[in-house]
């Protein structure tokens, strides 16, 4: 059976709405795909890092309850495990605030067992930071020669845009690593001040990865790879939060990859049909993420899609 691991941060999200608390979830870009996928059946494998506080330990107990391996999460006694505050505007977009303490020592776990045509997902600054990339390229490395299906969501905050220069040249490492690429209009503007997606593919993806996805929000998603060109609309909804959107396209997305069977080698032979059947799990998922403040599908959905 074909599995999925992911590599990313772990944190709690304190979410506000009208500057108040509202909810308190653990949350992640990679973790938040990865529990959606776990609730779908898939199995799950996480490589991160905790403290071994109680933070960590709600944490710890979400993952388990949730499917979701904690073999490869590195809970360290020094330092803190990571809280995000994510306060909600009029638009139910989330501006954050991150509050991080963590050891010199990172990412003392071992590999976890990663076959051909399983996915490696990965992405967000933990990908880049300059702290973790010697042991991160060595997990990314390791996928690779292990030939999985390794895609990969930037993902790139406001927040880092000071480091956009500095951090590009590991980014573009990522690209040519990746088998997909998929992220939002917001994340390309950030890095290349561009959000065009024929100029973005022609311009910085395509010489690395033939297989784009960006997502444009309610404007739908467009693909771009060496056979297709097309666009996707995405369903009317009145969103409560759009925390988990693009996070949960890509749980979407990777799941449809299962559902239908793609391996790596099938990639380059994609018509566009499939991959609208594709692209519409990854919006099945977002969609249903936007209408509940988790950052995740929920239980029933999660057993309802399946069927």
């Amino acid at each position: 059976m074909r599995k999925i691991i992911g590599i990313g941060e772990t944190i709690l999200d304190i979410i506000f709405r009208e500057n108040r608390p509202y909810a308190a979830v653990p949350g992640g870009s990679v973790f938040n795909a990865l529990v959606s996928l776990g609730r779908l059946g898939k199995e799950v494998l996480f490589i991160s890092e905790l403290g071994k506080d109680y933070v960590g330990d709600l944490i710890r107990s979400f993952m388990e309850e949730n499917h979701i391996s904690t073999q490869y999460i590195d809970f360290f006694p020094d330092g803190k495990s990571p809280i995000s505050l994510a306060f909600l505007d009029e638009r139910q977009n989330a501006h954050y605030t991150f509050y991080k303490s963590f050891p010199s020592q990172r990412l003392d776990v071992p590999f976890p067992p990663i076959n051909e045509d399983d996915i490696f997902i990965m992405g967000s600054y933990f990908c880049i930071d300059p702290a973790l990339r010697k042991r991160v390229r060595e997990f990314i490395e390791y996928a690779a020669e292990r030939r999985a299906i390794i895609y990969y969501d930037p993902n790139f905050r406001k927040a880092h845009l000071h480091e956009a220069i500095y951090l590009t040249p590991t980014l573009l490492e990522n690209f040519e690593f990746a088998d997909i690429i998929r992220g939002s209009d917001e994340d390309f503007e950030n890095l290349f001040q561009e959000s065009e997606v024929d100029k973005v593919y022609e311009e910085h993806i395509r010489v690395y990865c033939k297989n784009f996805l960006m997502t444009r929000g309610s404007k739908g998603v467009e693909l771009r790879t060496k056979r297709v060109k097309a666009h996707f609309d995405t369903p009317f909804i009145q969103p409560v939060s759009t925390i988990g959107a693009g996070d949960n396209f890509n749980a979407g997305i990777l799941y449809g990859l299962l559902k239908y069977d793609i391996r790596k080698a099938d990639l380059d032979t994609l018509g566009e049909a499939d991959w609208q059947k594709i692209v519409r799990c990854g919006l099945d998922l977002a969609s249903e993420v936007c209408q509940q403040i988790d950052n995740y599908v929920s239980p029933d959905f999660a057993k309802n899609y399946q069927l």
